[in-house]
């Protein structure tokens, strides 16, 4: 347990409000728990492995908020079956993370990582960076080196950016594969717990440990025989550094015989519909069978506007809209309209990549997140003149498929490091 005590001391150190705001509640019997469920056994997968958990994630006996002062008084009083699976692995659940409050769902203009429980979580490279949101916390803490996992959660981009913008790897599974009770939601068609690490081979280890059955092994393929498509969608918004290293990576791999195409995979509006039409039904459900005293989102968005100096700092529109603009709720028209053209669109963008190991996103989209198809962050010890590793975010059909395919794009990525 002797790393475990280390990535304690560490959190208290540097994860505080004095430091980089990343930590939100530390559990203080998270080691002789760990020593009780292990009872003494060295071969389980994460044996004495420290792990921190994004605060809208049941932990037992910790506050489950969503970085939410308006769900303060939620006193988590079971393990959501991910944090279940990680400590049967013998992970030691540290505590939880700050995050963008209710994972970026109360206004827009919010900055990444910030919340009315926990305040503005910093950048570990430099105060002044951005360090996105919702997974912010958790992306911090890997970063910073004060634990080597994280578990974060993935609506669009919660985990993929965060892990991008922190230098750091991050995997959304595909939607479903974990189980999302004892999490509070944004829309559950969406939403995925998920991952983080320094390295593809560390958070393919804690995603193993977050599922009910385990990962098959998943070995690196040779960088020639991968098939790789580019989405050239909004390419416009990508900065000239990162445009050339994507230019290198690539070339790389085309030397090296990997095949590669092109698609354009455009951000869906209909997204932002479900997020709006699922959030009060889902969310309510949750609070159902929590202890918080606020068991609708009316009660919630009233404490926001009753309490404007400490809640409504960026405004709550997101809050607003989802409880006003939604009627008819899981029957809505909208509702039903949005998920009959994601139906049309998964069909479309699966026959669209089939044939690719894995799609290069260059611009931003969130095509992955709408289709509910996995996605990763890799990094590489390659740095941006900000500091940070360079990163890529690849998407693809088949989940297997693509963390070979990253595992793969990772080494190549590590070689351009080294020339």
């Amino acid at each position: 347990m002797e790393e475990a005590r280390k990535a304690l001391a560490l959190a208290e150190e540097i994860g505080g409000r004095s430091g980089l705001n990343c930590i939100a509640e530390l559990d203080p019997d998270a080691i002789a728990k760990a020593e009780k469920q292990n009872s003494g056994r060295k071969d389980l997968p994460l044996e004495g492995v420290p792990v921190l958990v994004k605060d809208n994630i049941d932990v037992e006996g910790l506050h489950t908020t969503a970085g939410s002062l308006a769900l303060e008084d939620n006193l988590a009083a079971s393990d959501a079956p991910v944090i279940r699976n990680l400590r049967k692995n013998g992970a030691v659940i540290l505590g939880k993370t700050n995050m963008t409050e209710f994972a970026n769902y109360v206004t827009q203009g919010m900055p990444g990582g910030y919340s009315s429980r926990g305040g503005q979580v910093i950048h570990a490279v430099d105060p002044k960076l951005n360090v996105a949101g919702s997974s912010s916390g958790s992306a911090v803490a890997v970063a910073a080196g004060i634990v080597p996992m994280a578990v974060g959660t993935d609506t669009s981009h919660s985990i993929t950016a965060c892990a991008k913008f922190n230098g750091i790897c991050g995997l959304k599974p595909p939607v479903g594969v974990l189980s999302s009770k004892g999490i509070i939601p944004i829309a559950k068609t969406l939403d995925s717990a998920g991952p983080m690490a320094r390295n593809m081979t560390d958070t393919l280890k804690l995603y193993s440990a977050m599922r009910d059955n385990p990962l098959p092994e998943m070995k690196e393929r040779e960088a020639g025989s991968l098939r790789i498509a580019v989405n050239l969608a909004n390419t416009v918004h990508v900065p000239a550094e990162e445009k050339d290293f994507l230019r290198k990576l690539l070339k790389r791999l085309r030397a090296l015989g990997a095949k590669t195409g092109k698609v354009i995979q455009m951000p869906t509006p209909e997204l932002k519909t479900i997020m709006q039409w699922e959030f009060r039904p889902m969310l309510e459900a949750y609070l159902a069978e929590s202890s918080a005293s606020r068991k609708t989102l009316a009660e919630i968005v009233q404490y926001y506007e009753d309490h404007p100096e400490t809640m409504m700092k960026y405004g709550d529109t997101c809050l607003r809209a989802a409880l006003d603009e939604t009627p008819g709720g899981l029957q809505g028209k909208p509702y039903l309209d949005a998920l009959k053209a994601r139906e049309k669109t998964i069909a479309r963008v699966s026959a669209k990549i089939a044939e690719y190991d894995a799609v290069l996103m260059t611009g931003p989209t969130s095509i992955m997140h709408y289709c509910g198809f996995p996605s990763v962050t890799v990094a590489a010890p390659l740095k941006t003149k900000a500091g940070l590793n360079h990163t890529v975010i690849l998407y693809g059909k088949d989940e297997y498929r693509l963390y070979e395919a990253a595992l793969a794009i990772e080494q190549e990525m590590k070689s351009l490091a080294e020339e």
